[in-house]
């Protein structure tokens, strides 16, 4: 998590993927949405802009605010959400007395876990918890050449970063608020191109990881299983999905390869969890989110496989829209971690 400099200005939500913007304002005090705008984005030219000189970007940053804006927005004070797949974050147990020499230690677990130069990376750690025996740290390092692209695209659509942080934070601090986020909890978030999963506990992510596997990989795995377009196969995917069925046996087959890389990345992060961090809480709940959550029978598939309580989250009932028209049903999911980000309070970002 990076942050930039303080400011009381209310800020809003922008989450930048390989596949798309999402922008979002929320008054906080009321839930009540007051903008919210989404465009998608070719992958490959996204790709050229985070490692290139391509003004993709920021070109179409502006375009979203400029023209795909529903609502408003109160102020240019954004936090960005950057792919938690381009991200590491670890929580690590340390003696107590390690404390004074934290950013040594810090670099010296990054090194060991993180396989990339420490040089290349922003690198940002907290203790969130101690003893009298250890504390509890958690660091989060993002490369540097990914969010100096990001703040100079935000930067020249006369935006004004104040913190950026890995997708998956805010996705953590929207299911905290809404679903019973002091529980350890696994998240789930599809989505279209990639996965990223972690371990939610008492509102703090512990542990990620992820994949590039995304609801689009459904879509495509089911359009060859079964022969059909990918419209027809993206059909099939949101009305049928793993759901009782004449067809339940053939989808099944065609995206259960894709479901298995998911699980066996969730058992990773859970095992690591289990092992290094927590100090005998038992992981309760696992909650799917992101676009690719709008598959039918998704949370019974990982309820069964994983042998835990497992469903889709709903962040809906606590967001208000008030006056503006709502994202269509089968877009709310892409809306997730942009809520996250927007409410976020300002007081928050230098606790």
């Amino acid at each position: 998590m990076a942050k930039l400099f303080f400011t009381d200005k209310q800020v809003i939500g922008l989450d930048i993927s390989t596949t798309g913007i999402k922008v979002m304002a929320i008054d906080t005090r009321r839930w009540l949405v007051l903008g919210y705008g989404a465009i998608d984005l070719d992958p490959i030219k996204m790709k050229e802009s985070l490692e290139g000189d391509s003004p993709y970007l920021a070109d179409n940053i502006k375009l979203l605010i400029k023209e795909q804006l529903i609502g408003t927005l109160p102020s240019n004070h954004v936090v960005i959400g950057v792919p938690t797949t381009r991200s590491y974050s670890r929580t690590f147990n340390m003696p107590l007395n390690v404390e004074k020499h934290l950013k040594e230690a810090v670099e010296l677990e990054v090194d060991q876990y993180i396989p990339v130069p420490a040089s290349t990376l922003y690198i940002d750690s907290e203790v969130i918890e101690r003893n009298k025996k250890e504390i509890t740290v958690l660091m989060s390092a993002i490369p540097r050449l990914i969010i100096d692209k990001c703040i100079a695209a935000a930067e020249s659509a006369d935006l004004i970063p104040v913190l950026v942080e890995p997708s998956i934070s805010a996705v953590a601090r929207l299911l905290t608020a809404i679903e019973e986020g002091s529980l350890p909890s696994v998240i789930v978030d599809i989505g279209p191109a990639t996965t990223d999963i972690a371990v939610l506990d008492s509102g703090t992510v512990r542990v990620t990881g992820g994949l590039a596997i995304g609801g689009n990989t459904f879509t495509i795995d089911i359009a060859k299983r079964l022969e059909v377009t990918l419209e027809n196969a993206h059909q099939l995917k949101v009305l049928n999905g793993l759901g009782a069925g004449p067809r339940q046996e053939k989808i099944r087959g065609a995206v259960e390869q894709s479901l298995t890389q998911i699980t066996v990345e969730a058992r990773k992060v859970m095992r690591y969890y289990n092992e290094r961090i927590s100090d005998d809480r038992k992981l309760e709940q696992l909650l799917v989110v992101g676009s690719g959550s709008n598959m039918p029978g998704i949370g019974e598939y990982f309820t069964n496989e994983l042998i835990m309580p497992a469903r889709v989250a709903n962040p809906w009932q606590k967001l208000d829209f008030g006056k503006l028209p709502e994202p269509a049903r089968q877009f709310r999911s892409r809306y997730v971690t942009v809520a996250g980000l927007a409410s976020i309070t300002p007081g928050s970002i230098w606790k």
